[in-house]
């Protein structure tokens, strides 16, 4: 049996919300495995969590560059958000962004790529640039959106500047239709979801094992009031029908007018765009998104300190 340590009970806290007691009751249930000791927390109620990525503590910044029928967006981390407000710096993460949209998108490709500036992969000239502000600095994530026919939509949110900025949004639009339409249509559906950060475009697009792990969660919740199965099977399509309505993009309501649903307000808009718009893509990078930066207690740092 795996050995339910302080520091895994101090881990299931962090991430669940949940007292300490609960968190290495949990672990014990469940021989110490994580991801099921959060579900076993929400299933008895104790923790109303879902599990959490980790905390956005990296800096840096996320950059945009698009045209038209195709944009790209990037992420490239330091270790201070003072770097990541050096000129320098965003320069660097634009440039790399514009490399990045003649490659297919991936991580990989755009380190491969030449950066013109200095006539050296993106790898090469990141390293340079960590030699000469001092800080390291991690091309960590990308993704790129095309269309042979419509408009790639891009939304930046708390904009450091042109094109970068701390959450970054692509949505891919197929539609015969009016562009400037599109890209206005577009661009409120990225804000969307900037906000809601959906899982999915449509609720059968849902990754399977994430639908299978809430049935589960649901399942033990219904069977905690004690009703029959035959009841809790109703109660458990319920609420998988509200979570795919919550998690699924076109079926969530659009927050810039609630009344319709994001699949209503992109069918409206399709009668001033004279064309049908079907969305076919989209990706959401929040700067640090994953990554957990270790944290330190400042109080016992000074004690330390004071203790020579």
């Amino acid at each position: 049996m795996t050995e339910i340590t302080a520091a895994l009970v101090k881990e299931l806290r962090e991430k669940s919300g949940a007292g300490m007691m609960d968190c290495k009751k949990a672990l014990l249930e469940n021989n110490g495995d994580i991801e099921a000791s959060i579900d076993w927390l929400r299933a008895k109620g104790i923790s109303k969590a879902d599990k959490k990525a980790g905390r956005a503590a990296a800096e840096g910044l996320i950059a945009i560059a698009g045209a038209g029928h195709k944009a790209v967006v990037v992420e490239l981390n330091s270790e201070t958000d003072f770097v990541a407000r050096n000129d320098a710096f965003q320069d660097l993460v634009r440039g790399i962004a514009s490399v990045a949209l003649a490659t297919d998108g991936t991580v990989e490709a755009i380190a491969a790529a030449t950066y013109p500036a200095s006539g050296k992969p993106v790898i090469d000239t990141i390293k340079d640039a960590i030699a000469t502000i001092g800080e390291n600095m991690t091309l960590r994530r990308s993704a790129k959106l095309e269309v042979e026919h419509g408009v790639v939509a891009t939304y930046i949110h708390n904009a450091a500047g042109d094109g970068i900025g701390k959450l970054g949004v692509l949505v891919a639009l197929k539609s015969e239709g009016d562009k400037a339409v599109l890209t206005s249509i577009g661009r409120q559906v990225a804000m969307h979801i900037a906000a809601t950060n959906p899982l999915a475009i449509r609720s059968e697009e849902v990754d399977a094992a994430v639908a299978e792990r809430e049935r589960n969660v649901f399942i033990e919740q219904a069977r905690e009031s004690g009703k029959p199965e035959a009841i809790i099977e109703k109660m458990v399509e319920g609420r998988m029908r509200k979570f795919f309505e919550e998690v699924a993009l076109l079926s969530q309501a659009f927050v810039i007018n609630p009344d319709l649903t994001v699949g209503a307000a992109v069918q409206a808009a399709e009668k001033e765009a004279g064309a049908k718009i079907e969305v076919v893509g989209m990706a959401r990078l929040l700067l640090g998104e994953g990554v957990e930066k270790e944290e330190s207690d400042f109080a016992a740092e000074v004690a330390a300190v004071a203790k020579g």
